[in-house]
């Protein structure tokens, strides 16, 4: 029975670097989206008291700061979709894809299942009916990775 050669997956020339600039800016991207959704929920949204946080601003921006911090989180996804980046290149874009496709669609059967009591789940609660479009964003970033596929 003839030996089977050593894979050299990992030091494959052609596949490329992992933590690329375009990498790191899209991962930062993601980062920064997330955490800001995060900061606007705990510490600046309106609470039980009708009281909001601080800083000003963001409060001002109500329900907008959802578009930011979704828009970022997005746009950081877009941006890994390159073939330079990991997720953008061989069996990282099955994952990306895959991954969008079906956040999305857990992200809308979780809104038409507690559609009506949305209090108890978080950022849920604010978005209403706008949790659609984040569910079939989460799809349409998908169709990006979609587009990558060989």
């Amino acid at each position: 029975m003839p030996k089977l050669k050593p894979s050299k997956d990992f030091v494959d020339p052609t596949r490329g670097r992992i933590f690329t600039v375009r990498f790191i800016v899209s991962l930062v991207l993601m980062v920064v989206g997330i955490a800001w959704i995060v900061y606007y929920y705990v510490a600046v949204r309106p609470g039980d008291n009708g009281k909001a946080g601080s800083p000003a601003f963001m409060a001002d921006w109500a329900n907008w700061n959802y578009l930011i911090g979704f828009g970022l989180f997005f746009l950081g996804l877009l941006v890994a979709a390159h073939p330079s980046t990991p997720l953008g290149r061989g069996r990282g874009v099955v994952v990306g894809m895959l991954g969008c496709f079906l956040l999305g669609l857990a992200w809308i059967c979780v809104f038409y299942i507690f559609s009506n009591d949305l209090t108890p789940i978080p950022v849920f609660n604010d978005l209403g009916q706008k949790n659609l479009l984040v569910g079939i964003a989460f799809m349409a970033v998908g169709f990006a990775y979609a587009t990558r596929w060989e």
